[in-house]
C-alpha cells in the first residue's frame, strides 16, 4: 500500500513545519506580548502610533492652516503660536503636523512599493535560481555599490524635483535591500524537507512559494520594512533640505529645516521644531525595528520569551 505524503503532516511529525494560518496567528499574538514586555520596543511602538495618529488627524488638531502667513514673523513659542512662527509668520506646530503627513505618506508609499517589488525579485532569484538569479542578483549588487543618498540625488536630479520623482527615486533606492533579504530566505527554505515533499507530491511552484517560502520570509521583511521607513524619512528630509523633495507650499520637515537655517541668529525655533520631529520619528521606527529584530531572531527568541 502506498501512503500519500502530505507536506504539512510530515512537518509536524518531524518537528519542522511551514507557516499555516493558525501558526501565523499564534506568532502574531506571541510577538505582541513580547513587544508589550520589552520597554524599548514599547517606547518605539508608542512613538510610531502617536506620530501616525498626529499625521492622520492633522487637519483636525492643527490650530492654523500650515500655509497661512501673518505679521508675527519668527515669533517665539507661546501666545498665538504654541511652538512659535517661521520667517513668514506661519505656525510651526501646524506645519510640523502637516510635515509629518508628508514624511509618513512618502515613506510608507516608498517602502511599500519597494518592498513589493523587492520581495518579488528576491523570491524569483532565490527560488528559481538559474538565469533569473544571474540577472537579478548582479543588478541589485550594482545598486548597492552606490551610496543611497547619492543614488537618490542622481534620480531626482535627472527627472527634476517634485513628489512623484522623489517617490520614484526612493523606490529605486530601497528595492535592493528587500530583494537581497528575501533571496537569502528563499534559498534557505527551498532546501527544507517540507518543500521537497511538496515538490514530490506535485505542488506547483507558485503554491510552494505562497505556502512555504513567503510565510517564512515575513519576519525579515517586517524588520526591514520598519527600519526602511526610518531611513526613508531621513532621505526625504535630506532631499527636502536640498530643495529636491516636496515643493512649497506643501510643508516638509526638510524644507522647514532648510528655510530656518538662514534665521538661526534671530530665532532657533524654525530649525529646532522640524529637527526634533525628524529625530523623534527616526528614533521611534529604529527602536521598533531593533526590537522586532531581537524578538524575531531565532537565536534570541528563547531568551526574549522568558
Amino acid at each position: 500500500m502506498v501512503t500519500e505524503v502530505v507536506p504539512g503532516r510530515r512537518q509536524r511529525r518531524g518537528g519542522q513545519q511551514g507557516a499555516s494560518p493558525k501558526s501565523v496567528g499564534r506568532r502574531s499574538g506571541h510577538l505582541l506580548r513580547l513587544l508589550a514586555r520589552d520597554k524599548v520596543g514599547l517606547v518605539g511602538l508608542v512613538i510610531v502610533v502617536l506620530m501616525i495618529a498626529a499625521a492622520a488627524l492633522a487637519p483636525l488638531i492643527s490650530p492654523y492652516d500650515p500655509t497661512a502667513m501673518s505679521d508675527q514673523r519668527l515669533a517665539p513659542p507661546g501666545g498665538d503660536f504654541p511652538l512659535g512662527a517661521d520667517e513668514a509668520g506661519r505656525d510651526l506646530l501646524s506645519r510640523a503636523l502637516y510635515g509629518a503627513r508628508t514624511s509618513l505618506t512618502v515613506s510608507l508609499i516608498v517602502v511599500t512599493c519597494a518592498g513589493a517589488i523587492g520581495v518579488l525579485l528576491g523570491l524569483l532569484a532565490g527560488f528559481y535560481r538559474g538565469v533569473l538569479d544571474a540577472i537579478i542578483t548582479p543588478a541589485t549588487d550594482i545598486m548597492f555599490s552606490f551610496p543611497t543618498l547619492l543614488l537618490a540625488l542622481a534620480v531626482v536630479a535627472a527627472r527634476g524635483p517634485g513628489t512623484e520623482n522623489l517617490v520614484l527615486a526612493l523606490v529605486i533606492v530601497f528595492i535592493p535591500s528587500f530583494a537581497r533579504i528575501v533571496r537569502g530566505t528563499a534559498m534557505s527554505v527551498r532546501r527544507e524537507p517540507y518543500v521537497e515533499s511538496g515538490q514530490a507530491v506535485g505542488l506547483s511552484n507558485t503554491r510552494l512559494i505562497l505556502k512555504y517560502i513567503l510565510p517564512n520570509s515575513v519576519a525579515p521583511i517586517a524588520v526591514q520594512f520598519t527600519t526602511s521607513i526610518a531611513y526613508a524619512i531621513l532621505i526625504e528630509a535630506s532631499l527636502g533640505y536640498l530643495g529636491l523633495g516636496v515643493q512649497p507650499p506643501q510643508p516638509s520637515w526638510g524644507s522647514m529645516l532648510s528655510n530656518g537655517k538662514s534665521f538661526m541668529e534671530m530665532s532657533v525655533w524654525p530649525s529646532v521644531v522640524p529637527g526634533v520631529c525628524i529625530m523623534i520619528a527616526v528614533l521611534g521606527f529604529n527602536l521598533l525595528g531593533d526590537t522586532l529584530r531581537d524578538v524575531l531572531d531565532p537565536r534570541l527568541r528563547g531568551r526574549s520569551s522568558r
